[in-house]
C-alpha cells in the first residue's frame, strides 16, 4: 500500500503533514482529535477532502453537539 500526505487546515492540527494510507483516503472521511494535555479537554473534527490541485487535506468542522 502506498503512502500519500494529507495536510490539516484549521484547529490546533493546523499545518501538520502526515502521511494517509490507500484505505483512509476515502473522501468525506471524520477525523476526531482529542487534545487532553495541560487543562480541560478539547475535541476537534477534521473531514477529509481531495482536490486534484492541493491533494489530500482534512478540513476543520464546525462545532458538533
Amino acid at each position: 500500500m502506498a503512502n500519500r500526505n494529507v495536510r490539516f487546515v484549521g484547529g490546533p492540527l493546523d499545518g501538520r503533514i502526515q502521511d494517509l494510507r490507500d484505505s483512509e483516503a476515502v473522501a468525506g472521511r471524520l477525523l476526531r482529535h482529542v487534545h487532553l494535555h495541560d487543562g480541560p479537554k478539547i475535541e476537534t473534527h477534521y473531514e477529509l477532502h481531495y482536490t486534484p490541485e492541493s491533494g489530500w487535506v482534512y478540513h476543520l468542522c464546525g462545532r458538533r453537539p
